[in-house]
């Protein structure tokens, strides 16, 4: 059962402004990486359910967190149908990624007031997913529409909120554009928990990346 309610998670993703991507299949590595972010301030981990046995590595990440990182929200990435976003959410999700908007996965979420998002590329499936009560929007692939579509979006739709995920990094002018067309927070992984990170296991470099790169939205918003 999720501990954060949906309108919970959607304001920590406001306040915070980021929010931290990663799979990876080794559980003890995970936990690294995990503490990393939350030591470097962030407070929030799409685990991206990309892997076999995804969920086992998830539910033991998720218990990590639970004992040992209080206010870290955990949610689920990559998810294709509401079978899966059931099957996480009794893992304890907090909230559910999607790559597309399926209504049956804002269905089950909904009955449970799990934060949902899902990703669009339109302003109807942008509509469509407000309509079906998604607080924030995935934009995917953030790289193929970029700040200007961000831009475009919020001039009719003030109220919309948008979460660009792919394309965006830590490089200041990236973020800039981004924030400077009213995003809400964008999703960050290889860009931010990179392969030579992983590789290096440099787990005070990553806590250290995190802290300069929330603090560096801090700065853009203010």
């Amino acid at each position: 059962m999720a501990q954060y309610s949906r309108i919970e998670v959607a304001n920590v993703m406001k306040d915070n402004g980021m929010v931290p991507l990663f799979y990876h299949p080794d559980v003890e590595l995970g936990k690294k990486i995990l503490q990393a972010c939350y030591d470097g301030g962030a407070r929030l981990m799409e685990f991206t359910a990309r892997g076999d046995f995804a969920f086992e590595v998830f539910s033991e990440l998720n218990k990590y967190a639970i004992k040992n990182l209080p206010g870290m929200i955990m949610g689920v990435g990559s998810i294709t149908d509401a079978a899966a976003a059931s099957f996480y959410m009794q893992m304890g999700a907090n909230f559910i990624v999607t790559p597309s908007l399926r209504e049956d996965i804002a269905v089950v979420c909904n009955r449970r007031k799990v934060l949902w998002s899902p990703g669009c590329g339109s302003l109807t499936e942008i509509n469509n997913a407000e309509e079906l009560g998604c607080e924030i929007v995935k934009l995917f692939p953030g790289d193929l529409y970029g700040p200007g579509f961000v831009k475009g979006i919020k001039g009719p739709q003030p109220w919309t909120s948008i979460m660009p995920t792919g394309g965006v990094s830590t490089d200041e002018a990236n973020l800039k554009g981004w924030f400077d067309a009213g995003v809400t927070c964008v999703g960050m992984g290889s860009k931010l928990i990179s392969k030579e990170i992983l590789a290096n296991k440099d787990y005070a470099g990553l806590e250290t990346k995190v802290r300069e790169t929330l603090a560096l939205i801090k700065k853009l918003r203010s």
